[in-house]
């Protein structure tokens, strides 16, 4: 009997050892994904920034398909980029020293704009980093083939109701980010950019970025828009509540000469995508007030007086509900 029941006190204690282990690597995985990401967004925005690469990126939205052909050269620190529509209309698209020149030859235009926190894809900026930390969970997925290449699957899932979750899949050898998707609230993908093919590592000479045109052809126009010259403008509206992390990029007015009808635009981000609010005059049109959707684009629509105030963008219903109802005058 003594036997017997030192056996089952043994088993006992070994039970519970192996519980209290499992309890502590249950609470230890989150953290160790948490760091494990970390390494890996540092990794996946290093290599975007200081290797010399190319590739061909196939981007993604419900319907819309549209493929383009990317050059990044880095040349002793120097980073220069081409992106090159393959179907559609004709663009052409340069990035070099924090500004983008994008050149559009059916129209014989050239459109600068400086170079925003929202990197392009493959890039990952120090702001996506931070929000991706922040406001999301990390759990390392499944690995499988893109773009000819084994890749390591990663999924971002965020902490509250009021964003979407991402999927990143990169190279483990180099850190490279192969492919990235948006989930909505359901898990359905509504964007996704991927490489359908990529050389990595090569050796690219500077010229390979260049663009096609002199920086201002002669008989085309040239655009300019200057850094933080739309957010200069104090509408006199605010926007009570915002998602954490979302901070307010821009606000102007547009038919500034007419202050009483101009309709007002307020746009907030977190680094990952942008949410817009706009403040107009009622008029006299029939309006439709309440929640809309249209793909991954959610929208709402409230009365304020004599205003309507809608906020959109690519985040769950809740989101842009709470922006539009916390809309007052200064």
């Amino acid at each position: 009997m003594a036997a017997a029941g030192s056996r089952r006190a043994g088993r006992s204690a070994t039970l519970c050892l192996a519980r209290a282990a499992a309890a502590a690597a249950f609470l230890a995985a989150p953290w160790a994904h948490a760091q494990d990401a970390d390494a890996m967004l540092d990794r996946a925005g290093s290599a975007a920034r200081a290797l010399s690469y190319t590739g061909t990126i196939v981007y993604q939205r419900g319907t819309e398909v549209e493929t383009s052909r990317i050059v990044h050269v880095n040349d002793g620190g120097d980073e220069l980029e081409k992106l090159v529509n393959l179907d559609g209309p004709a663009r052409e698209v340069i990035r070099r020293n924090g500004e983008v020149r994008c050149y559009y030859p059916d129209v014989k235009l050239v459109r600068i704009e400086p170079r925003t926190f929202r990197n392009a894809f493959p890039s990952i900026s120090p702001q996506q980093k931070s929000s991706l930390a922040k406001y999301y969970v990390a759990r390392k997925g499944a690995t499988g083939r893109i773009a000819g290449l084994e890749a390591q699957a990663w999924n971002f899932e965020p902490r509250d109701g009021l964003r979407y979750g991402y999927e990143f899949w990169t190279d483990p050898a180099t850190g490279m980010l192969l492919k990235a998707r948006t989930l909505n609230e359901r898990g359905e993908v509504i964007e996704q950019f991927a490489f359908l093919d990529i050389a990595l590592g090569v050796k690219l000479e500077r010229d390979a970025a260049q663009p096609s045109w002199p920086p201002a052809p002669a008989d085309w126009q040239v655009r300019q828009q200057k850094s933080g010259a739309a957010a200069s403008v104090d509408t006199g509206w605010v926007v009570g509540r915002a998602p954490p992390g979302f901070v307010k990029i821009m606000e102007g007015q547009r038919g500034m000469r007419d202050q009483k009808r101009g309709v007002v635009q307020i746009v907030f981000s977190d680094g990952l995508v942008a949410v817009s609010v706009f403040i107009e005059p009622r008029g006299g049109a029939q309006r439709r007030f309440g929640r809309a959707r249209q793909g991954g684009i959610n929208q709402y629509s409230v009365k304020h007086d004599d205003h309507v105030i809608t906020a959109l963008g690519e985040v769950p219903a809740e989101a842009v509900r709470l922006m539009a109802t916390s809309v007052t005058r200064q």
